[in-house]
């Protein structure tokens, strides 16, 4: 995760100060957990992942 944070986010923004640097990486997080899909969970979100995985559990 923290090299697709690098790759994905950090490496293309330049910060003014420490809380925008902050705000930045609260924002992909927020991305990367509800949206961005991952291949090795056959292309869901790891929310929806979670979600499928608990419901089942039941």
């Amino acid at each position: 995760m923290f090299r697709s944070l690098q790759h994905e986010q950090l490496n293309y923004e330049k910060f003014k100060t420490h809380e925008a640097a902050k705000l930045s990486v609260i924002d992909y997080l927020a991305f990367y957990n509800d949206r961005r899909s991952h291949s090795t969970l056959g292309y869901q979100s790891l929310i929806e992942f979670e979600r499928e995985y608990f419901r089942d559990a039941d």
